[in-house]
């Protein structure tokens, strides 16, 4: 059935030969790209951020969302499978231990973060994104103040008055098949990008398949000058098995193999998830414009796992309307915006026995319910910013966020005294936020911010051990300095981007494991994340050249303490902070030939992570090379061709993609901190472009 699918995706491409009155050269299958074009940002005013798109994607696999994040000094994704991401910035969110909150997503400016702050950056396909935008911190006002900072990803639509089609299908080790077929129009009123993807691995472990099937609709209709209505429809539908994390003999030994009760009881989560927001853009008048979305997300989950088989519904909703004008103030152009965001869902959850040890070796089995939840919870973001040119080449902005959170927990299993039920109810919190600009001269431009941030504790994580919800845990708060430069240099052919920061948190939320599956959350003091980011990019031949070379480094430097950290009568104050690197580099060269060919070659090194509160174990640190090569061609006007190859781990090394921190053996085994990353591999692209 997939290579009937797959086929049936190709030979499509062949089927549209009809004559258009109108053509245009522009399709959605990009010609040997080594800058950046099509990249905006949108950050509010001056707000500094970093953006990623079509140049950094071409570094690494069509499956590889996580790498091309990765290449972002200050963040680090830890990725133990497909589906097992933990997104950490600037050593935000590096305690969880799994998935990844502490920050806020968006989705064309639609949240996708739920309403306990958890974000599933695996429910989205690379191929369906035009760029991903990370604001590090809690200076992204307009985008919820949240410590870790956000991640804004924006999905590809129509470039161009065309009417086009393309294909890419990819295929590689441990039977890797993937396949985005896409649709896109412009007519210069309806835009319409359509897109389907479907991937399917047998993974580098055992128990590790993985097998997605996504739909996208990105469409927009200007209806005037003044209006244009938005429809955007995400569906991912995904099945992953789960081989979970290793001890350190198992991971040395043997690191294909799956966790003895994951492959015993052959654990495996299914997600079927449903984005729809609808927006609208309306310019009132040259100086002031709204955008307003409505949305409404929607995830069912099941998870078979050793210690039990989990349900989960979640029903999530709210809108977001954002003004952005402009003022005339002492004879200077100021800037403002203000808006509301509300973001509410409903979560079912229910767990059930797994009787895998009673199942004669077939896997998971469901059991005995011995849990039914259901929780509440809201989060209203009110913002504003006001941007001021204090001169022509300095400017000020204010900005303000106001979060107001609600959890209700209801516990329909449990009667009497054994009943969970209860509510936190979180004061409102301000969080200011202040940035300088000031530009030397042509691009060359200093910046400065200081910003305050906050996190939630989870609501299951707000429970005691004995299951009560505990009405002293406080939310984690911090405050955010930071200075750095944009620099220009040798003819704009060297840019440099350096950034300074530090970091202090108090009311540290950390998470101790006190049963196979009970986690509890709780402050534990204060930590300090200091650090230095650079990014430089140098293009050695100009553009017009038959050769371009374009090397890049983009590094980081993690200096994070407990500053007072006591944890169970032991103190771990001045040591470094647990899940964070020292040192991350990632250095490359992208390589144009003769306009239609192009070689990249990625590096990688990360430092030894701390694994411990006390810091006596740490993992091992590692040096990763990758290689992607491929030739890009336009046929003619109507045909575009394409072929990529690409090797990943080149050298074979077996290191930890993913580590866990202050893991627990229990019943005499080793406690399991390691997810192996995959062994040396490889993978080819076919990808045709048809334009009507």
């Amino acid at each position: 059935m997939k290579y009937i699918r797959i086929l049936f995706f190709v030979t499509c491409l062949h089927s549209f030969s009809q004559n258009t009155t109108e053509k245009d050269s522009i399709t959605q299958l990009e010609e040997v790209i080594l800058i950046d074009a099509l990249k905006s940002k949108t950050a509010t005013g001056i707000t500094p951020s970093d953006v990623i798109s079509a140049k950094t994607f071409q570094n690494y696999s069509p499956v590889d969302m996580v790498s091309s994040i990765n290449q972002i000094p200050g963040v680090y994704i830890l990725s133990g499978a497909l589906n097992t991401n933990r997104i950490t910035i600037r050593g935000i969110g590096a305690r969880t231990l799994y998935g990844t909150d502490k920050l806020r997503m968006y989705y064309n400016n639609i949240p996708v973060t739920n309403g306990t702050g958890s974000s599933t950056i695996e429910s989205f396909d690379l191929e369906n994104l035009a760029q991903i935008e990370v604001i590090k911190g809690p200076k992204g006002t307009s985008y919820g103040a949240n410590l870790g900072g956000a991640i804004i990803l924006s999905a590809k639509e129509a470039i161009g008055k065309s009417t086009n089609f393309s294909n890419n299908l990819t295929i590689g080790s441990y039977n890797l098949i993937k396949n985005n077929f896409s649709f896109n129009h412009n007519d210069g009123k309806l835009k319409m990008n359509l897109q389907y993807g479907h991937t399917e691995t047998d993974g580098y472990r055992e128990n590790n398949n993985f097998e997605r099937d996504g739909f996208l609709l990105n469409t927009s209709y200007r209806i005037d000058r003044k209006n244009k209505i938005a429809l955007l429809l995400n569906h991912i539908d995904y099945t992953a098995q789960i081989p979970s994390s290793l001890g350190i003999s198992d991971f040395t030994e043997n690191p294909e193999q799956a966790a003895f009760t994951w492959g015993a009881s052959r654990g495996f989560e299914t997600n079927n998830q449903t984005l729809l927001g609808v927006s609208l853009e309306h310019r009132f008048n040259a100086n002031l414009k709204n955008a307003t979305s409505i949305f409404y997300n929607y995830l069912d989950k099941y998870e078979a796992r050793p210690f039990g088989i989990l349900e989960e519904i979640t029903k999530g909703y709210g809108f977001r309307t954002n003004f952005e004008g402009a003022l005339h103030i002492a004879n200077k152009d100021a800037a403002y915006t203000f808006g509301v965001e509300l973001y509410k869902d409903e979560y079912d959850w229910d767990e059930f026995e797994n009787l895998y040890e009673e199942n004669n070796g077939n896997g998971s089995l469901k059991g005995g319910q011995f849990a039914k939840n259901k929780e509440f919870r809201s989060q209203w973001n009110v913002f504003t910013t006001f941007l001021y040119p204090v001169t022509t080449d300095f400017s000020a902005q204010l900005g303000l966020n106001i979060n107001k959170t609600r959890f209700d927990l209801q516990d329909r299993f449990n009667q009497g005294e054994l009943n969970k039920s209860g509510s936190r109810d979180f004061n409102a919190i301000l969080l200011p936020s202040l940035e300088l600009n000031y530009r030397v001269s042509g691009d060359q431009e200093i910046f400065a911010n200081i910003s305050r941030g906050f996190t939630n504790p989870s609501l299951e994580r707000t429970l005691t051990p004995e299951g009560i919800i505990n009405p002293d845990i406080k939310q984690e708060t911090g405050t955010n300095y930071e200075i750095g430069t944009q620099l220009f240099l040798m003819d704009d052919n060297l840019k440099v981007d350096i950034t300074a920061y530090q970091m202090d948190i108090k009311n540290l939320l950390i998470r101790e494991q006190v049963g196979d599956d009970q986690f509890i959350e709780k402050n534990a003091g204060k930590s300090k994340h200091q650090g230095l980011e650079i990014a430089m990019d140098y293009k050695i031949l100009p553009t017009s050249s038959n050769f371009q070379i374009n090397p890049f480094i983009n590094y980081n430097l993690n200096h994070h303490k407990f500053v007072d950290f006591v944890d169970n009568g032991n103190d771990y104050s001045g040591n470094e902070l647990t899940g964070v690197p020292k040192h991350k580099i990632t250095a490359g060269l992208q390589n144009r030939l003769f306009s239609n060919y192009y070689i990249n070659v990625v590096y990688q090194y990360l430092e030894q992570i701390p694994l411990t509160d006390s810091n006596d174990l740490y993992s091992d640190s590692f040096n990763l090379v990758n290689l992607r090569a491929g030739y890009r061609k336009k046929l003619s006007d109507k045909f575009t061709l394409g072929f990529d190859f690409g090797v990943n781990n080149l050298f074979d090394i077996l290191y930890a993609r993913s580590v866990l921190i202050n893991a627990t053996g229990f019943g005499g085994s080793e406690p399991r901190y390691y997810y192996p990353g995959n062994g040396i591999n490889y993978f080819g692209s076919f990808n045709i472009a048809y334009a009507l």
